[in-house]
């Protein structure tokens, strides 16, 4: 009911190439055979990123981007919008490798995750880019509580140690890696950002044991002095 001109289509794809008028027809464009009013995937010219991945809502009509980077499975643009055109624009910017500035230049639905493109799979550049990732997160988030989330991880970036170490959270911790994903080598301690504004650190995730602050970078001071010496480069993980 919510999409009767996606059903006379007979697909997600075809309709998608209807709304592209014409921009899409030299472009791979495929649905799911098991859902193919749902879902459809638009194959790019970049090995290093995967095909969009375009989903119809079930509750209201609407439709979701996401596009990944293939080494790690991570978005590097997501987004929602109810004009299925302007999907058909992004994917077209998708598919011909445009640089992810000039994909929401083309369709300003598209939301841009902060990480950026690393072809070649080089570690360090991964590691930045998934630390620009969490950064952006963290400024996205909406209420007063959570920005003691954002001041820590802004005062772990800005510590050298940190910074070289791959970044992960969950439940408003942030834990490091020597190895990048799909993979990740633990090291470190864990550090948490709690609703009462205090900052803990500890040995297993979210336990504080190694004591609790009221300042980031206090609980990010700790974090430093309790790495393991001799770690060295960041290393691909798988």
């Amino acid at each position: 009911m919510l999409y009767p001109d996606v059903a006379a289509r007979g697909s997600l794809a075809a309709a998608l190439r209807a709304e592209a008028e014409g921009c899409l027809d030299a472009v791979a464009v495929t649905s799911a055979g098991s859902a193919p009013l749902l879902h459809a995937t638009v194959a790019g010219v970049l090995p290093h990123r995967e095909p969009l991945r375009i989903s119809a809502w079930l509750h209201e009509r609407r439709w979701s981007v996401r596009g990944e980077e293939r080494f790690q499975g991570l978005p590097l643009v997501d987004g929602r919008t109810d004009d299925l055109a302007e999907v058909a624009r992004a994917a077209r910017a998708w598919h011909d490798g445009a640089a992810l500035e000039d994909i929401r230049r083309s369709a300003p639905f598209v939301h841009l995750t902060g990480r950026f493109d690393v072809p070649d799979d080089d570690p360090a550049l991964l590691t930045e880019s998934e630390w620009q990732g969490v950064r952006q997160e963290a400024s996205e988030l909406e209420y007063a509580w959570q920005k003691a989330y954002q001041a820590l991880i802004e005062a772990a970036y800005a510590e050298p140690a940190l910074r070289a170490l791959y970044p992960f959270t969950s439940h408003w911790a942030l834990r490091f890696s020597t190895t990048t994903r799909p993979r990740l080598t633990v090291v470190g301690p864990c550090l948490t950002a709690g609703s009462d504004g205090m900052y803990g650190v500890g040995r297993g995730f979210v336990t504080p044991d190694l004591g609790l602050f009221g300042t980031a970078r206090e609980a990010v001071a700790l974090a430093v002095r309790r790495l393991p010496t001799g770690l060295g480069p960041t290393a691909l993980g798988g």
